[in-house]
């Protein structure tokens, strides 16, 4: 699969040569689950370890030309948010979601960022770990490093680590995902209930190419330590939009929308799988890859997705700048929904039910069949009279 609008920006969608440097390492306990889990750190044979790291990637950039834009420091508190839910919700998609422990990793340029935005950062964890609680999920804090790499890091990197340890039992395999099974995706739009305001859907994804689809040579001309000096003129910020503009279609300007933190389905996922574990297959959160995500999970089948959700506004501006194609803006982005659920189709009308009592928009957005070859996956997208095929 080529992206080609975001590899010439210096990413991968796929990350191919990721996949193909760690094809030798140990797949773990649950080989094909969503994340790799370990034999138990206490030696429990009843149970297992997740030790997972993920971060907010080149959103940072985006805080940091709002902070420059405004003066105002509060632009970097929703980087923690993206950070730690790029890891709870990878590991929710393994049915952990209890007892979670963190650390984070900041690298900053402090020529660039200095202690007031590094407080932001922390300050943002700090709330939304008390978010969290209050919806009934445990993290705690264990410390962390802040590292100053100005001769590495232009701005800021924000990252973080969980670990949790998950009884095998109740572990979710997307291994298992089979023909036959239903695919209830959930609403990455919107406004949940435990959420302060509209969410664009952004999430921690495809934010280099958002940026420079969406934003306009302003900050080439201006901001040029906010990209790669690998990146040419001809690629570095094409759109047409400045950060205060308003996004079409909202309330919110362009900026806003692209930071608006990455909601986490941890309460509904919880909820979802007190009721209905026994009939879950699998959970695939779309991240890397986009809506072509599922393609690296189960054997020997093809996920049709024939009734997704309609484009949200963030993602119809970045479609309408004419640099990426529907194909691979699905192969890129979430493009609506983010969190997957394989089941059974007699549960859909129950986990689309838990969802709503969210604020959370669900429905089945497609199904899963038996693959062309029997051996390869595959993924089949139809939307609006079109088909693109992912294999």
């Amino acid at each position: 699969m080529s992206a080609e609008s975001y590899l010439s920006r210096g990413v991968s969608p796929t990350k191919d040569d990721v996949k193909a440097a760690v094809k030798n390492q140990s797949k773990g306990v649950f080989p094909g689950a969503f994340c790799k889990l370990i034999e138990d750190l206490a030696g429990d044979p009843e149970y297992c370890t997740a030790i997972h790291a993920d971060g907010a990637g080149t959103k940072s950039s985006v805080a940091y030309l709002m902070y420059k834009e405004t003066g105002n420091y509060d632009w970097f508190k929703g980087l923690a948010q993206d950070s730690l839910v790029m890891n709870t919700d990878d590991l929710a998609c393994c049915g952990v979601t209890e007892n979670l422990m963190l650390s984070n990793t900041i690298g900053r340029n402090a020529h660039r960022v200095d202690g007031k935005a590094i407080a932001k950062v922390i300050e943002g964890y700090d709330e939304i770990i008390a978010k969290l609680a209050g919806q009934g999920i445990n993290i705690t804090m264990c410390g962390g490093e802040t590292a100053d790499v100005g001769d590495l890091v232009r701005t800021l990197i924000v990252d973080s680590t969980l670990v949790a340890r998950a009884k095998r039992s109740d572990v979710i395999n997307a291994a298992n995902i089979k023909p036959g099974n239903v695919i209830v995706g959930l609403a990455s739009f919107g406004q949940a209930t435990y959420e302060d305001r509209y969410n664009s859907g952004m999430s921690s994804n495809g934010l280099t190419a958002a940026r420079h689809m969406l934003l306009n040579k302003y900050y080439y001309e201006n901001y040029k330590e906010s990209f790669s000096d690998t990146l040419g003129e001809d690629k570095a910020y094409c759109g047409k939009y400045r950060l205060s503009d308003n996004l079409p279609g909202t309330d919110i300007t362009v900026g806003e929308a692209i930071l608006a933190p990455t909601r986490t389905f941890l309460p509904v996922i919880s909820k979802v799988l007190a009721s209905y574990r026994e009939n879950v297959y699998g959970i695939i959160h779309c991240t890397g890859g986009g809506q072509a995500k599922c393609r690296d999970f189960g054997t020997g089948v093809r996920y049709v997705k024939d009734n997704l959700f309609e484009l949200p506004p963030l993602f119809q501006a970045i479609y309408e700048s004419g640099e990426i194609p529907m194909k691979e803006l699905y192969q890129v982005f979430n493009c609506g929904h983010r969190i997957e659920f394989y089941v059974d189709e007699a549960a859909a009308s129950g986990i689309i039910d838990i969802a709503k009592t969210f604020n959370i928009d669900a429905k089945i957005i497609g199904h899963v069949e038996m693959s062309s070859n029997g051996n390869t996956n595959e993924v089949i997208i139809k939307s609006n009279g079109e088909e693109y095929v992912y294999n």
